[in-house]
């Protein structure tokens, strides 16, 4: 595991640790492999809120530094300069990071799959019917960058999914409506695009539009940005960008998204995603 030390980090330890042990208390339905998460409690909730409002704070005086104040096309410039200064990792590693980004809060032997929101074994990963893969949640296809380091590794936009699930996904852009998923309650899909279930919908947004910020035609890769199509094809964009932006505002960041954000961060790449740390930086910039 790639182990990263940040200045900002040792400020930010009491924080940090206090956090954490919230987000392990969080419950979430692991009985069987068939469950959903739960929502937290209220006060847990309320108290890791409080705890990541600090940490932010702290953040925009160093991380955040040189985006604070802007807007538009200024903001996203800034952004990018930040988030682009990150450590990255192999194809092959991203199977043991996720096991610890998607790590379910109330059974460390297991992760949380995104589009199913189901909790199973870390160990049951692979390529296989009821086994989990990797999903590219901004399509790989969108811009053929495949899965060579660089956006094809990228932690901020990788989740484990049913292979299944994973498969029906596809490359399709997202919107709203179609048919409902088999075996992945709250999904819809149809010819060319797919509704991810509620609980997700916000951090499907926030993955899309990181990577249209990090990605900005520099490094060797495409220009990744969305805009207001589906069916996108090879291009590199990814749709619908209107659904995108209510569904950021629909569902905000929770605590397991923040601390995936933290996870990433602190241990993996360096970078954060500034739409969990600032969701109105969203409408901000588009």
């Amino acid at each position: 595991m790639l182990r990263r030390q940040h200045p900002l980090r040792r400020a930010l330890l009491a924080l940090g640790a206090a956090t954490t042990m919230l987000a392990a208390t969080v419950t979430t339905a692991t009985a069987s492999s068939a469950g959903t998460p739960s929502q937290p409690a209220a006060s847990t909730a309320s108290t890791a809120s409080a705890t990541t409002t600090a940490a932010i704070a702290a953040l925009d005086d160093t991380y955040y530094t040189t985006a604070i104040g802007k807007t538009g096309t200024t903001l996203k410039s800034a952004l990018h300069t930040i988030i682009k200064n990150q450590t990255k990792i192999s194809y092959a590693a991203v199977w043991d990071a996720l096991k610890v980004t998607d790590q379910d809060p109330a059974n460390s032997s297991n992760v949380i799959l995104l589009y199913t929101g189901r909790s199973q074994s870390k160990s049951s990963n692979g390529g296989n019917t009821g086994q989990w893969n990797r999903e590219h949640v901004w399509a790989q296809s969108h811009g053929g960058f495949g899965t060579a380091t660089g956006p094809g590794t990228d932690l901020h936009h990788l989740r484990p999914e049913d292979v299944t699930v994973n498969g029906i996904r596809g490359n399709k852009d997202f919107d709203n409506g179609g048919s409902a998923v088999s075996g992945a309650a709250g999904n819809y899909t149809d010819s060319d695009s797919f509704e991810p279930r509620n609980a997700v919908k916000g951090d499907v947004a926030r993955m899309i539009l990181y990577m249209a910020v990090r990605y900005e035609g520099e490094d060797g890769w495409p220009d990744l940005e969305p805009n207001e199509k589906v069916n996108n094809g090879s291009s590199p964009a990814m749709g619908k960008l209107s659904v995108l932006k209510a569904w950021s505002a629909q569902d905000p960041p929770d605590t397991f998204e923040k601390r995936r954000n933290d996870v990433i961060y602190d241990q993996y790449q360096g970078n954060r995603n500034p739409f969990i740390d600032h969701p109105e930086w969203v409408s901000a910039i588009w």
